[in-house]
């Protein structure tokens, strides 16, 4: 109920700024679309089609890099938390490569693989990888010791510790660093559609860009907040539903 309360309490806020501007203009009315503007271009572009299109196309590449970097980071974080010889070798080198701005990296990703979709995917899943590496692999090294040796005094195995002590006690954590890592795939579609995207809400966009109609801007803006919205949502409840279901009955 609250959040339901607090986003109405931005709409009314948006409203009665940007209509508020329109009457007293302190600014160029133009450049502060009102709600009723940006539903206007959100409707013309969903009755031709292209919002759909547009829509569907980013949320896609988004899923891809995003499932690629989630897999790899999970992966290299259990084999860092496992294995401290493989923590020493892999540790230095994302140090030295995770501070570098993957928009650095952006033309260099459009020479590898080309202007077609895998050099946007790979370039999201590059950008994602690093946050969710170091979330994931902290979570799992901070796992409670006694928890883990209490469970081999009781005789479980090197499985039953990762799969009924490690994970559960890290899943809080691992969620965090994947919600932390959408939100930054969404960040970067922008950039990757700014650049040789003939379709995409960051195409979407640059089109208002191009063409000087902010609320277009603005609506593109909107869809990618409700899109890391609902991921975040579905985050969140998978995490509580995990939580729940290993509780002791």
């Amino acid at each position: 109920m609250i959040r339901a309360l607090a986003l109405v309490a931005m709409l009314i806020a948006w409203a009665a700024v940007s209509y508020g501007n329109r009457s007293l203009e302190v600014v160029m009315p133009v450049l502060l679309p009102t709600p009723g503007e940006v539903a206007t271009v959100g409707v013309a572009l969903a009755r031709d089609g292209s919002l759909a299109r547009n829509l569907l196309v980013s949320a896609g590449r988004i899923g891809a890099g995003f499932a690629i970097a989630a897999a790899a980071a999970l992966a290299l974080g259990l084999a860092v938390a496992l294995y401290t010889p493989a923590r020493l070798a892999v540790e230095p080198v994302i140090e030295l490569v995770r501070p570098i701005p993957p928009l650095a990296f952006l033309p260099m990703f459009l020479v590898w693989f080309g202007l077609g979709e895998t050099s946007k995917v790979a370039f999201i899943a590059y950008t994602t990888f690093f946050p969710m590496f170091v979330g994931i692999a902290a979570s799992l090294l901070r796992v409670d010791v006694m928890l883990l040796r209490a469970a081999a005094s009781l005789g479980a195995t090197r499985w039953d510790l990762l799969h009924r002590v490690v994970l559960p006690a890290a899943l809080p954590g691992i969620v965090v660093a994947l919600r932390l890592g959408f939100g930054l795939a969404i960040f970067v579609i922008v950039g990757a559609e700014f650049i040789a995207a003939d379709a995409g809400l960051g195409n979407l966009i640059m089109e208002g860009r191009v063409f000087f109609n902010p609320a277009q801007i603005v609506m593109g803006a909107l869809l990618l907040g409700f899109l890391g919205a609902l991921v975040n949502a579905l985050l969140l409840s998978f995490e509580r539903r995990a939580v729940r279901g290993r509780a002791p009955q």
